[in-house]
């Protein structure tokens, strides 16, 4: 089996995608545009080869890259990033090269915040009122019908990049005055926690792992505000959560690849879908889902990938919890690196910086707390999180 990669160096611990890809007889074709002696030593001993671009963004060298490993090793049987920004690109050299996966036809319904909200509706899930703004006058009628705040978004658009919440006319005549040349889709502003259902589906979409966080700010307030961020994950995924988050994988026609379903959990319990995301969830999730359960789940996508059996993975044993700290906070921690470290060393089970392209959203160093008992975790992170 041929499998392209593209940037298999970032974020680093994906290199444990093709490690494990290796481990089970697949040749891992590695594409990117960081220089080969960047890699890092076992990620290089994984990749078949290499080939580097000077620019990722040049799709005509991606082309020239896919065609050198077809007359090399033979066609090519997928092509991944599982990264958000090139999703698209995928999608593209998938259909230029007849290779199995998501097509650029398959994009809007799972890139773009409008369509996606129709498959949610098609698939029984309550969503937010949400209508795409072309002028001002269609988002002051949108308005007043749900009322201040609302959110607005790029319609298809990656994270919290450029979304605002608009609470007044004036906020909304400088949302006009300011933003981007691009579509912007603008919602009714739901407030509640972020709970996420999270997954891997094999070939035939059946969910062969599932997982669930629960966010008490969102991604859009963590980025806009610079606030720090903690997470953690459920052992016991909510009835709801799971039902509504099997209707979507299914309308969403998700096969052989991992799934992050954000929803929004409101003050009366109910649950709104907030918006789907056909790839691991971001940071050290996945890290997170092999300490809560004690597995692999690079190993499964390898394997599954492969055509090798695999046993659905059910098991959640611990509590996880992210704490990222933000270095520009305008407040300092009342408690040092060192202290916290003596305090919980017993449910640390890694700690770290964050690389800078998701400080905004993640912090800037982190830590993964472990425990069977949740409450230990949030004592953890309030002690971490506190400022002067």
């Amino acid at each position: 089996m041929n499998y392209v990669f593209l940037s298999p160096h970032f974020p680093s611990n994906y290199k444990n995608f093709a490690i494990a890809l290796k481990k089970e007889g697949v040749k891992v074709l590695g594409l990117g545009s960081e220089p080969y002696d960047n890699l890092e030593d076992t990620l290089k001993e994984a990749l078949t080869e290499y080939y580097r671009v000077d620019n990722m963004e040049d799709y005509d060298q991606l082309v020239k890259a896919c065609g050198y490993f077809t007359f090399k090793y033979g066609k090519i049987d997928r092509i991944e990033s599982h990264n958000e920004y090139w999703l698209e690109t995928d999608a593209k050299l998938r259909t230029d090269f007849n290779v199995e996966g998501f097509k650029i036809g398959d994009m809007p319904s799972i890139k773009m915040k409008s369509k996606m909200k129709e498959v949610f509706i098609r698939a029984g899930v309550p969503v937010a009122k949400g209508i795409i703004v072309t002028s001002i006058d269609v988002a002051e009628t949108f308005i007043k019908e749900v009322g201040y705040p609302v959110c607005a978004k790029p319609d298809n658009g990656v994270g919290a990049s450029n979304t605002y919440k608009i609470s007044n006319p004036g906020e909304l005549l400088y949302f006009f005055r300011t933003k981007p040349d691009m579509d912007y889709f603008m919602e009714e502003f739901i407030t509640g926690e972020i709970h996420t259902f999270d997954g891997l589906v094999n070939k035939e979409g059946e969910v062969v792992f599932k997982n669930s966080f629960v966010f008490g700010k969102g991604v859009m307030e963590t980025v806009n505000d610079g606030l720090d961020q903690f997470y953690h994950n459920q052992r016991t995924i909510p009835k709801d959560l799971e039902v509504y988050g099997l209707s979507a994988v299914k309308e969403f026609g998700l096969k052989e690849r991992f799934f992050h379903i954000e929803f929004f959990r409101t003050k009366e319990g109910s649950l709104i879908a907030l918006e789907v995301n056909v790839r691991p969830p971001g940071g050290l999730s996945l890290d997170m889902f092999n300490y809560a359960s004690d597995i692999d789940v690079y190993n499964t996508y390898a394997r599954l990938v492969s055509g090798k059996e695999i046993d659905t993975l059910v098991d959640i044993k611990y509590h996880c919890g992210y704490v990222g700290i933000k270095d520009n906070n305008s407040y300092a921690l009342v408690n040092s690196k060192e202290e916290v470290r003596e305090k919980f060393r017993d449910l640390i089970i890694n700690s770290g910086p964050i690389a800078s392209i998701f400080s905004a959203a993640l912090g800037n160093y982190s830590y993964i707390l472990r425990s069977e008992d949740l409450e230990k975790i949030k004592e953890a992170s309030k002690f971490i999180l506190t400022r002067s």
